[in-house]
């Protein structure tokens, strides 16, 4: 953490603090009490001071009445409002200073948890990336999941081996400093990787594996994609503009120059608009350096 850095001090480690278990949950009375109790079960066996928290999202089936069975707190949306939605819910109740999230249909493995929260001494936020020994992951996801993840690490200028994994804790001051930028839907976890690392937090990736989901994914690809794009072009703009607005200024330029320059109507044209777009960034990153979101 740099002098001049805005960010709070890390809590004490969740060894010291205990940490709030945040579980969104749609329509997944098929998984979720299997789920909170590998969650009790797990933690029983370690000396973390936790609490498991469900945020019901407008569920239709007998989501909320499974989880108070299996001896969780629960929160209920009164519609479906979303994942990121059903996060924020869960951020804004914990009563413990580290949150970790999980989703609620037997796609992570719960017994990692404690691996993540022994790491919260020396990170702000431990995410489980997916690139274990066994990994389900759908054929047609990989492609898209492969650019999108390489473009965030060139415009963070950081390898990020897994940019939306749905198992990660972070800390709730690091969650509460980009409230404002969350969406609803599936691209939170997308968000907060890309806020923290562009605001040089300290964030370890350790390898789980993925399994296959119990009951129907909510997830559109095309959609989702596109959407991921976005958001990953947005952020990057918010925190680190010259990574965006240089490299599209350069090409322009160099194509003005291959072109014949200024003595070349198009090459004219090309060429004002690099210099336009480079100005463009550095204008920006003055105000991003001024503000210091």
């Amino acid at each position: 953490m740099h002098d001049n850095d805005p960010r709070k001090p890390r809590p004490e480690a969740v060894a010291q603090t205990g940490a709030t278990i945040v579980i969104p949950a749609y329509n997944e009375e098929g998984a979720i009490e299997a789920t909170i109790e590998q969650v009790h079960e797990t933690m029983g066996k370690t000396d973390f001071t936790y609490e498991i928290l469900i945020v019901d999202d407008g569920s239709r089936d007998q989501t909320a009445e499974l989880c108070k069975k299996a001896k969780a707190r629960v929160i209920t949306h009164e519609i479906n409002r979303g994942y990121g939605e059903a996060l924020k819910t869960g951020i804004r109740e914990a009563t413990h200073p580290w949150v970790l999230i999980t989703d609620a249909d037997g796609t992570y493995p719960i017994d990692r948890i404690p691996d993540l929260l022994k790491k919260t001494d020396l990170y702000d936020m431990v995410v489980g990336a997916r690139t274990g020994d066994e990994v389900h992951v759908p054929f047609v996801r990989r492609p898209a999941k492969w650019f999108i993840t390489k473009l965030a690490s060139t415009l963070t200028g950081q390898k990020i081996p897994d940019l939306n994994s749905g198992l990660r804790v972070f800390s709730r001051d690091l969650a509460m400093r980009f409230m404002s930028l969350y969406p609803k839907g599936f691209s939170f976890t997308s968000t907060i990787t890309m806020s923290s690392l562009c605001n040089n937090y300290d964030v370890l990736f350790i390898p789980i594996n993925y399994f296959e989901r119990v009951g129907k994914s909510a997830i559109s690809p095309l959609k989702d994609f596109t959407g991921f794009i976005i958001l990953i072009i947005r952020i990057s703009a918010l925190f680190r503009p010259l990574r965006v607005f240089m490299p599209p200024a350069a090409l322009l330029g160099l194509g003005g120059l291959l072109t014949g320059g200024l003595t070349n109507p198009i090459g004219t044209g090309l060429l004002v608009g690099g210099i336009n777009l480079a100005f463009l960034g550095l204008l920006a990153d003055v105000v991003v350096r001024r503000t210091r979101f």
